[in-house]
């Protein structure tokens, strides 16, 4: 439809604010029972004629007889589910038109802390919202996406410019247009503070930021036409926002789905103190990619004056409290207020293979969410930065970085479990679903687990000098490194979790240093995974201790989440350098007598035992059976 067609005129309304505060198994068919399960398909395809399914196990030993959408995960691989599109579509259309959009401007009453420099002018959130066309007094819940990057026209100061929020974006908003609306549910983007036409100045992830967000939360679930229940979904910086909607809920705000968003600022930049390269300058940037140059661009955060400079203070004097001399980092630092204050219900979507948002921002945070109270699921496949149902991003990867995964990690049943997450959550239908990770091996197996690492997850514990041999003696920025190399594997071996390296090291006459590891299969010299550390941050998190020259310190590295597979006779080997891919170079790298020298210390292997036999295996729907693989 023509978006300048369909507007309606805006409105303005007041938001009212609450007080802010600071499976089954993998099997094999049997032979013997082809017959059973030819029957099984005649059935399933009568099933879906009907809205039921009814579907049977290679062995028959189990049965499903229910609506389509409460197939379990280990029998969808056998549904008839759309193929020919390059995202995930539902096997039974909704069947409500969509009405023309709305648009509406919510006025937000901050804090005196958050109020703007610059020209004075009312703090508006722009929403453009989509309704079902529904007999009348039937009520409905909005799925709702939000971020900076919506465009009304101007070239932008970087990047490229993008469509408005009165058209349904590429990433979720089209999505959720196509396959949710039409069966009941209302869709709502909107623009985060002083970006697309939403007013106030743009405050990156900050107090304001989330207030603002909050605030449209809350508004959509007060509109008559709403059942009450907003869910809210988006990758990346719309994933993030996702979090800041939970930090301070709105009683509305009843399932969030986060898709690589951060759980905060300084978490995203800095692993173990170590500084991504794009950290120094990603508050301008972000701000310069949605910012086209205009009058209420002009207008100013107070915290713009301090955001540029926290990277830089970090990076250089972070032991001397230099990632503390204000709140900065501490008010963007989003999953603690979750855990504290959101009750709502979480489904995680990670790539173990993200280095946009790496996916320790997934886990332990799964397990801490369920800890708290929060019902949570994951899923987590060897892709990158996309969402699961994209193969033809899929395809992109390269060899160590997912591509031995592809294409089975292409998951077409995943509008199939958002459809039963969202009915439960925004419908009040059905049962409530059981928290569980579906999580796929470096070679493209998925299993599923109860939580991640699995509960019967033993921990492997091998001394470097002893189970493992040690070549060269320093790490420094002049091109020492050491090398960690395995005995060799006596059998399988499948590693999940996050594995630990535990170094004993000796600072130089630089006293800092860094130490960026990455594991390999050293047999045919496959990538498996990565860690990074600066010693400044030897206990991990984001405390920064002083360190001294020419003195012994144990640095407790972990590896991002991992779940491969090594086969028997194979070597690991570890690699360590002073830096590594995407990340900054230590503030000792340029002094030459700079540098760690490797002790000893111990190496820690999360493993399991997932025979072929095991029930925790399960087929994924096989896409590429029916369509062509791209190139």
């Amino acid at each position: 439809m023509a978006a300048e067609s369909s507007v309606l005129e805006a409105e303005v309304y007041v938001a009212e604010l609450v007080e802010q505060s600071p499976t089954s198994s993998r099997r094999e068919l049997n032979l013997s029972m082809l017959s059973t399960v030819a029957i099984s398909i005649v059935f399933l395809l009568l099933a879906m004629s009907f809205g039921n399914v009814i579907v049977y196990d290679s062995n028959d030993d189990v049965s499903f007889s229910g609506e389509w959408w409460e197939t379990p995960i280990h029998l969808r691989h056998q549904m008839d589910l759309p193929m020919d599109t390059m995202r995930a579509q539902l096997p039974v259309n909704g069947t409500h038109d969509v009405l023309p959009y709305t648009e509406h401007f919510i006025e937000v009453d901050l804090p005196l802390s958050e109020q703007d420099v610059g020209s004075p002018g009312a703090d508006l959130m722009h929403v453009a919202l989509w309704l079902p066309d529904v007999e009348e007094g039937v009520k409905v819940p909005v799925i709702m996406t939000i971020h900076p990057y919506y465009d009304f026209g101007g070239e932008g100061i970087a990047g490229d410019d993008s469509s408005p929020n009165t058209v349904p974006d590429g990433g979720v908003g089209k999505w959720v247009y196509d396959t949710f609306v039409p069966h009941g549910y209302a869709l709502a983007q909107a623009s985060t503070f002083g970006t697309g036409q939403s007013t106030h100045c743009q405050d990156v992830k900050g107090l304001g930021e989330q207030i603002g967000i909050q605030a449209v939360v809350d508004w959509l679930g007060k509109q008559e036409w709403s059942n009450g229940n907003v869910g809210l979904m988006g990758k990346s910086y719309a994933g993030t926002t996702n979090w800041e909607a939970a930090q301070n809920p709105s009683e509305h705000l009843k399932t969030i789905v986060p898709i690589s968003g951060s759980i905060g600022v300084q978490e995203m930049f800095y692993r173990n103190g170590s500084s991504e390269a794009r950290a120094m300058l990603y508050d301008a940037l972000y701000e310069g990619a949605t910012a086209d140059p205009g009058f209420d661009d002009s207008r100013m955060c107070t915290d713009d004056a301090i955001g540029p400079l926290n990277p830089f203070t970090t990076w250089a004097g972070a032991e001397f409290g230099g990632a503390q001399w204000n709140d900065y980092w501490d008010e963007r630092r989003h999953l603690p207020d979750v855990l504290e204050n959101y009750r709502g219900s979480v489904y995680l979507v990670w790539g173990l293979q993200d280095w946009n948002v790496d996916p320790y921002h997934a886990f332990p945070t799964y397990q801490m969410m369920i800890d708290a109270g929060i019902n949570a699921r994951a899923i987590a496949g060897q892709w990158a930065h996309n969402y699961p149902d994209q193969p033809d991003r899929h395809s992109e990867l390269g060899s160590g970085y997912g591509l031995e995964a592809y294409p089975n990690m292409t998951r077409m049943d995943w509008a199939v479990e958002l459809y039963q997450w969202f009915n439960y959550y925004l419908k009040d239908i059905g049962e409530e679903p059981e928290p569980m990770v579906q999580i796929q091996t470096n070679d493209g197996k998925w299993h599923l687990e109860k939580t991640w690492p699995p509960e019967d997850m033993t921990w492997d514990m091998q001394e470097i000098g002893s189970s493992w041999s040690i070549t060269g003696t320093t790490v420094n920025a002049q091109g020492s490194s050491v090398t960690l190399v395995s005995e060799e594997l006596i059998e399988l071996t499948h590693i999940s979790g996050l594995p630990t390296l535990h170094l004993d090291v000796t600072t130089q006459a630089c006293q800092g240093g860094q130490i960026f590891a990455t594991l390999f299969d050293n047999t045919n010299d496959l990538r498996l995974g990565h860690a990074t550390m600066d010693i400044r941050y030897r206990d991990g998190g984001y405390d920064a201790k002083p360190t001294s020259p020419f003195s012994s310190y144990t640095m407790l590295m972990e590896f991002n989440p991992l779940d491969v597979v090594v086969p028997a006779g194979h070597t690991l080997r570890i690699e360590l350098t002073e830096s590594g891919e995407d990340y900054l170079p230590s503030p000792c790298a340029t002094n030459p007598l700079g540098g760690l020298d490797v002790d000893g210390g111990m190496i820690g292997l999360p493993i399991i035992d997932r025979p072929n036999s095991h029930e925790s295996w399960f087929l994924a729907p096989p896409w590429w059976d029916q369509q062509p693989i791209p190139e």
